[in-house]
């Protein structure tokens, strides 16, 4: 996988001022570097006069967020403007995520490969549906035939594209309402390749594409719709609206993230998916010791410009679904940050952490948070939990849930056929080089389709359970159907599975000869592994209010 995108967003720049009498032409005067800067709430003429006292320039403003686009340069200027009592937070314009999924190919040892897989029973429904351990387990092939969804539902992916041309998501793609809102950066400001070369002349790639397979496995965990070819998503009649705010290599930046959630909610998106985690801090805190001021100051911008942008979606009627993570941590007793600052690289630290700070959007207000689970139904060992945390638990797949590796434990669906090729998952003949990716032909349509496991697939699962309930129960309006975030919530957690705790709690982990301890919290209710337990489809489609 590429990595990650420029630390700072490089707009057109800026026109030198007056006509130069020469007739060599002048350069034009490049823009500062960028930050966004945000206010609270009625100080935006304080903000802009911090900026300027400061030695920068406010470029624009985003009323519906409170926060400015500001230039500034010099040593200092993120402190000088965060000094202002106006001020709540400044972040340079960089990523701040990263999507969470795991090959399913890691932890396999140095060849990458799987060993051969038994052959599958064919079962009734779309072609690959045998090897939908996930579906069956959520009573979503079941489901299908039932309540399939709506087309007037939009769930909107918030990741690293949608291939809205794959054979098995093109029935169900709105390519009129998606939206990219970002551009490509073949390389970072040290000369180091992040998202390689730009497909596109002006490096914006088109509303249909995925150049990291990432969104496209979501999406199609969603929504692949009942057409003969592939598999069947979860919801495979509502429409899917491609939100890109992640790069080619996989992260992701403020201001798109904060653009994708504000239209989400203007567009009238009834369910999102965030599959991501922010970065470049694994935790996000307001007053840690440990950072200096600056450091402060970036991590509160990203606890506030983020939960402004899901509180307006919200408010908006959007329900929001994010992956919990997949650091194997539980989230309300964190203790070690290893891993931030992410970017650049090098900048890493050790510091001390605990339960104030936060996983932006999991721990954000508003969010249904989700952890995964295997074939067993057992907590995936990758994945985060907590009992405060916790809002439900879906297939995610875990590879190490059983005796040895087996790829057919995660979650299979869609891939794009170039990143697979780009990739070297499949030959120049198109034939799968192994056991991770399938492919399927149809009466002359060949599809691709690749085994992946994460928290990230785990809520797409959670998201298409979301879009069955506003079917049934959303009310028209605004074009299509609404149903508000918090009746959504509560029939969700409603149709869930209880799942309590294992016994005993202290639940070890065991492979090769390693093992680790994770420990749940909370009844059969609501615990730290499931949350209100493991999302239903069934139940969803079947369910009276």
């Amino acid at each position: 996988m590429r990595r990650v995108a420029s630390g700072i967003m490089a707009l057109a720049a800026v026109v030198a001022a007056g006509a130069c009498a020469s007739a060599t032409p002048r350069e034009p005067a490049p823009r500062k570097a960028e930050y966004l800067v945000f206010y609270a709430d009625g100080k935006q003429h304080q903000a802009e006069a911090a900026i300027e006292r400061a030695g920068g320039s406010t470029y624009s403003a985003e009323t519906k967020l409170g926060y400015l686009l500001a230039g500034g340069s010099g040593a200092g200027f993120e402190e000088a403007v965060g000094a202002d009592p106006s001020i709540v937070g400044v972040s340079p314009d960089r990523q701040i995520g990263f999507a969470t999924a795991r090959p399913a190919t890691s932890g396999t040892g140095s060849s990458g490969r799987f060993p051969d897989e038994q052959s599958f029973t064919k079962t009734r429904g779309e072609p690959l549906a045998g090897r939908q351990w996930d579906m069956r387990m959520i009573g979503a092939d079941r489901a299908n035939a039932k309540a399939p969804g709506t087309k007037k539902v939009l769930v909107g992916v918030i990741d690293t594209g949608v291939d809205g041309k794959h054979p098995d998501i093109a029935a169900n793609f709105n390519r009129e309402l998606s939206r990219n809102f970002v551009t490509d950066r073949p390389k970072d400001d040290k000369g180091e390749t992040l998202d390689g070369p730009c497909e596109a002349a002006d490096c914006k790639d088109p509303v249909d594409a995925d150049d990291d397979g990432h969104g496209t496995h979501v999406a199609s965990t969603i929504a692949s719709p009942i057409n003969g070819i592939g598999i069947a998503g979860v919801a495979p009649g509502v429409q899917i609206v491609n939100l890109r705010a992640g790069q080619d290599s996989g992260f992701f930046f403020l201001k798109p993230s904060l653009d994708a959630l504000t239209y989400a909610g203007d567009i009238g998106v009834d369910v999102v998916n965030m599959s991501y985690y922010v970065d470049p801090w694994l935790f996000n805190c307001a007053a840690n010791k440990a950072d200096s001021k600056k450091e402060q100051l970036e991590q509160r911008a990203i606890i506030t410009g983020m939960q402004r942008a899901l509180d307006y979606a919200r408010q908006k009627g959007v329900t929001l679904i994010s992956a919990l993570g997949n650091g194997s941590t539980d989230l309300g007793h964190p203790t070690v940050d290893k891993q931030s600052p992410g970017y650049p690289k090098g900048d890493e630290k050790t510091r001390q952490v605990d339960n104030s700070c936060i996983n932006v959007p999991a721990e954000s207000k508003g969010v249904i948070s989700v952890s995964s689970v295997g074939p067993s139904g057992r907590k995936a060992v990758y994945s985060d939990y907590g009992e405060e945390q916790t809002d439900v638990a879906a297939p995610g797949g875990d590879a190490l849930d059983g005796e040895g590796i087996k790829v057919t434990r995660t979650i299979l669906a869609a891939a794009p056929e170039r990143v697979l090729r780009a990739a070297g998952r499949i030959d120049a003949k198109g034939e799968p080089k192994g056991a991770d990716v399938v492919k399927d032909c149809e009466n002359g349509v060949c599809s691709y389709y690749q085994y992946l496991e994460g928290t990230s697939m785990a809520s797409p699962h959670a998201a298409g359970v979301a879009a069955i309930l506003i079917s049934r129960f959303g009310k028209p309006g605004r074009g299509g159907l609404e149903l508000a975030p918090a009746t959504t919530e509560e029939l969700l957690f409603k149709t869930a599975t209880p799942k309590a705790c294992p016994t005993p709690r202290q639940y070890v982990y065991k492979s090769f000869g390693q093992s680790e301890t994770h420990a749940c919290d909370g009844g059969e209710s609501d615990n730290g592994f499931y949350g209100h337990g493991i999302v239903n489809a069934w139940k969803a489609a079947t369910v009276e209010r």
